[in-house]
């Protein structure tokens, strides 16, 4: 990696992460002290981090997604919950990220018992507690996943009246997702829950055009999806690159995660730049800090080295993440302003 260009991503404080999974994000740190609430024996860094990163040699997204097993039964209480949503946006913050939207599914959580609400009540509490880290420009949100599975229609419906009731609170639960195994599980087979979503006047992003192609993007299109997670397979079909252009659908891109993967093999056949190209609002994420091993500053500088993009392309992406998030124009105004006051500062670049 260039070390010009993550020196001074690095030094940015306006980054923004769109697409983060609480139970793919838990640090080293974080871990350990889930482990101890629980009495849980962790073991030394080198077993944590097996357990938890993929290496280099992962084989598949099969693969990738048994990283989520240990950190979800941690994830299992209340206080496991609250403590997490806390931590994590305190590492962002440590990290330069001012802007979040922070997922996980609530169904995942119910294993000793606990409802959905009860885990959403707890990451807003947690959310609640992680303002004292916060700066005057900072905004941090929660997203609610529904998961992709045949037998969880009702845990599915229940997500979605919670995203709407948290909402409606103003608790910083801002939309709705479908996460999971889409190779398995076709994007159409969902419509009934984003049907009662788009009722209920939640807006909504879909993990879709990652394990399977472009007429998955197209579905989630059809649901009236206002984002589209990873969404990179939609190259494969010049007429929905154009839809996604024409309805200024933001994409949220996870290039460490797509290669970890294996969508793609090597970097520089990421597709962004094509992407870019047409004219589609592309953004940059995380998707599983520590699972992939990643931080904001690092996705935004694989790209950039990788690519040779000037800082006014680092800027627009990060910009593009501010446009698409879900939140306010008041924040959107505060975030844009702290966005060119750093770029000023730190790139040397001005409007």
């Amino acid at each position: 990696m260039n070390i010009s260009n993550i020196e001074w991503i690095e030094k940015l404080n306006c980054l923004t992460d769109l697409h983060v999974h609480l139970d793919g994000s838990l640090s080293l740190e974080s871990v350990r002290h889930l482990c101890g609430m629980q009495n849980i024996e962790a073991g030394d860094d080198a077993e944590l981090s097996a357990k938890l990163s993929v290496s280099s040699d992962c084989k598949n997204l099969n693969e990738y997604l048994e990283k989520f097993e240990f950190p979800l039964q941690l994830l299992q209480t209340r206080e496991a919950v609250k403590y997490s949503v806390c931590q994590l946006v305190k590492e962002q913050e440590e990290q330069g990220v001012i802007y979040s939207e922070i997922r996980f599914a609530p169904q995942l959580h119910t294993r000793k018992g606990l409802p959905q609400q009860e885990i959403v009540e707890a990451a807003c509490e947690g959310l609640d507690e992680s303002r004292k880290y916060w700066k005057s420009y900072s905004c941090h949100n929660l997203i609610l996943c529904c998961m992709r599975s045949d037998d969880n229609k009702d845990a599915n419906m229940e997500t979605v009246r919670l995203a709407a009731l948290y909402a409606e609170r103003g608790r910083g639960v801002v939309a709705a997702d479908l996460a999971g195994a889409e190779g398995l599980y076709a994007t159409d087979t969902f419509a009934d829950v984003f049907r009662d979503a788009v009722q209920r006047g939640v807006p909504f992003t879909i993990h879709a055009g990652e394990a399977a192609g472009a007429e998955s993007v197209e579905c989630a299109l059809n649901f009236q999806a206002v984002r589209i997670g990873h969404g990179v397979r939609s190259t494969e079909n010049p007429l929905i690159m154009q839809e996604l252009a024409d309805r200024e659908t933001a994409l949220e891109l996870c290039p460490t995660s797509n290669l970890n993967t294996k969508i793609y093999e090597t970097i520089e056949n990421y597709p962004i730049q094509q992407l870019m190209n047409k004219g589609i609002k592309v953004t940059v994420n995380t998707d599983n800090m520590m699972v992939s091993n990643t931080t904001e500053a690092r996705e935004l500088a694989l790209v950039a080295d990788t690519f040779n993009m000037e800082k006014k392309d680092v800027k627009q992406l990060i910009m593009n993440g501010v446009e698409a998030a879900f939140t306010t124009e008041g924040i959107k105004n505060r975030l844009r302003a702290r966005v060119e006051t750093q770029f000023a500062k730190v790139a040397g670049i001005r409007g």
